[in-house]
């Protein structure tokens, strides 16, 4: 029987203090491994959402002022409150999401890497001179933060995606209002307990849960907010990208995927499968940037298929908690009503099925770890982003043919490729559109890299030295002596 450590009532944080809901209501967390609610979050409505915009709209006047080296020395105390309190923020984050609890463990140890890299970053927001033409003129550029920031994240990684926009915005001078993930807050309030515990300042980091549609609105809308920063469906951020350039806010986008994976015959065929394999079904396939379209050259496709499902049947699904699980729940009851609808469909447009495509028992949101071959791209898995434990894999003959079918959907966030050719690995990385390319290895999301997409995948980088241009503002000034 696995144990479950008690879980807390979740609150808002508004101008420094954590506070229930202005109305009182709060909204049910559900255990996806158990299907029973666990708790409850405060449920912020308008006039929760004023507070927090007066309190970032004040918290911006002192943070903007304060010293890059104090930003950066806050910081820093907050990434090692995150790593001292990892071990017992992950069992929160295994019961409110289902990835199993090192997994848990590992993102809440890699946001403290991601919030020392933006640390030292806040330390370089250098401007530059311009030479004049005439004498005694100079000409300067120096960065400002952008102004108050509306960040909302999604649940599939509750601290990795919150950390990156709030380490953005404070290393950069700005607050922000962060519109975390209902179905699992536990894991950002503590994220947010962190920096509070390090000594931000009241007001520039708010924290709230809501119906996503009200808040998100009212917050892009409002005057006092700057920036926007959004993490989930293609369909849903175009809507947020519209109403953001009707009020001239800022927008960074990090939307859906469909990662392409291009498997060529002189790769190595074990240590390929085996790696995507393990990055498949990683958070039960729940991931932007999950591996998805498995193309495989024609030579090597029956022996990459046989091992890539040799692989597969060691995933060991269950409740998170539990020692020795290695692919948890799925998260809600959507998610596996979307995977089977993707299968179902599939099999009927004529794939194969190698192993998995069903729910397992009765009472969780558990689904098996599920490969289909020859999958017709008319297939909606194909087309859509299936967001969950399901492999395609489809031979391929050529070059050409492989970058074509890698190129034909609207979405570019993330690739793989496999080879040993350098030829091969430069023209891949050359000819497929993509945000990210990762050959022979899995390189994705380190702090210091770039993380971000093109075409329907959004835009902006929420990683790497690029992160924190999007919250700053490029000042011109030139004067001469009076």
């Amino acid at each position: 029987m696995v144990s479950h450590p008690a879980y807390p009532e979740v609150l808002l944080h508004i101008d420094g203090s954590w506070c229930k809901a202005a109305s009182g209501k709060t909204l049910a967390v559900v255990n996806p491994a158990l299907g029973d609610a666990i708790g409850s979050v405060a449920h912020a409505e308008r006039p929760d959402l004023d507070r927090a915009l007066e309190a970032a709209r004040k918290g911006f006047g002192v943070w903007r002022k304060t010293a890059a080296f104090d930003r950066y020395r806050l910081m820093r105390k907050a990434a090692e409150l995150m790593r001292a309190r990892a071990e017992s923020i992950a069992p929160l984050l295994t019961m409110e999401q289902g990835k199993p609890v090192a997994e848990a463990k590992q993102e809440a140890l890699a946001a403290a890497d991601i919030i020392d890299w933006f640390a030292e970053e806040a330390r370089r927001t250098y401007g530059r001179v311009i030479p004049a033409r005439a004498p005694g003129v100079y000409q300067l550029v120096v960065k400002e933060p952008v102004g108050p920031v509306a960040a909302f994240t999604p649940w599939n990684f509750p601290i990795n995606q919150v950390v990156r926009k709030l380490c953005a915005a404070v290393a950069s001078g700005c607050s922000i209002i962060v519109k975390g993930p209902e179905e699992t807050p536990a894991s950002p309030a503590e994220l947010v307990r962190a920096f509070v515990d390090a000594g931000m300042p009241p007001g520039v980091v708010n924290l709230v849960y809501g119906v996503p549609a009200e808040i998100s609105s009212y917050l892009i809308a409002h005057p006092a907010i700057r920036k926007i920063s959004f993490t989930g469906s293609t369909v849903v951020g175009k809507q947020l990208a519209a109403l953001a350039g009707s009020h001239m806010k800022r927008v960074t986008m990090e939307l859906g995927g469909h990662g392409a994976v291009l498997v060529f015959d002189d790769a190595d065929i074990d240590a390929a499968s085996r790696m995507l394999a393990a990055a498949k079904y990683r958070n039960a396939g729940q991931v932007c940037v999950s591996p998805t379209r498995f193309l495989v050259q024609e030579k090597v496709f029956d022996d990459f298929v046989d091992k890539f499902v040799a692989a597969a049947g060691k995933v060991k699904v269950g409740d998170g908690l539990e020692q020795g699980t290695t692919m948890g729940p799925l998260a809600n009851t959507r998610r596996v009503k979307a995977i089977e609808s993707f299968v179902d469909d599939a099999l009927k447009a004529g794939a194969e099925r190698k192993m998995g495509g069903s729910r397992i028992g009765e009472k969780g949101n558990f689904f098996e770890p599920t490969v289909l071959t020859r999958v017709p791209t008319q297939a909606r898995a194909m087309n859509e982003e299936p967001f969950g434990p399901l492999a395609m894999l489809n031979p391929f003959r050529d070059f050409d043919e492989a970058v074509t079918e890698a190129n034909r959907l609207p979405y570019g966030l993330a690739a793989y490729a496999f080879t040993r050719s350098a030829k091969t690995a430069t023209a891949v990385a050359n000819e497929v559109e993509t945000g990210m390319m990762t050959i022979n290895h899995f390189g994705l999301a380190l702090p210091e890299v770039p993380f971000g997409g093109v075409k329907d995948s959004g835009y902006g980088t929420e990683g790497g030295a690029d992160a924190l241009e999007a919250y700053l503002v490029s000042k011109f000034v030139t004067q001469t002596g009076v």
